[in-house]
């Protein structure tokens, strides 16, 4: 398991409420924008960064995280795990206090080289089962 309780809780209540999607589109069909509204109903600000930098829910998009022109507390990463490494490492070098990679988002590397940078990081969890799931 990668993520106890204790640190998916700090990530989803202590750890800041903007978190940048990585991967979020308009695309109502994919997971990404169904997690996004689950956390923006939980009073999260949702920043999507895709290459096409659109508009989702309301708040404009970003091709990178590099772009976003303020903080970001959690950065929950919807690409592939070959991908996720250096998304992570981005996160890191951001200013992110988490990373949070999606179900089937696995780099055990970039985990341990989050986690030595400070940063909580869970892997392979969603939060919109983890919300209802821990309360």
């Amino acid at each position: 398991m990668y993520g106890d309780d204790a640190t998916v809780r700090r990530i989803l209540g202590e750890r800041g409420d903007t978190w940048a999607i990585v991967g979020l589109s308009s695309n109502r069909r994919r997971a990404a924008y169904g997690v996004a509204d689950v956390l923006r109903r939980h009073g999260k600000r949702v920043v999507p960064v895709h290459p096409k930098a659109e508009t989702v829910h309301g708040e404009q998009g970003y091709a990178s995280l590099a772009d976003i022109p303020f903080d970001v507390d959690v950065v929950d990463v919807f690409v592939n795990s070959d991908l996720a490494g250096a998304v992570a490492d981005e996160a890191v070098a951001k200013g992110a206090k988490a990373v949070w990679f999606q179900l089937g988002v696995i780099d055990e590397d970039a985990y341990d080289r989050t986690r030595a940078a400070g940063l909580d990081m869970v892997m392979d969890r969603c939060p919109a089962i983890e919300i209802p799931r821990l309360g």
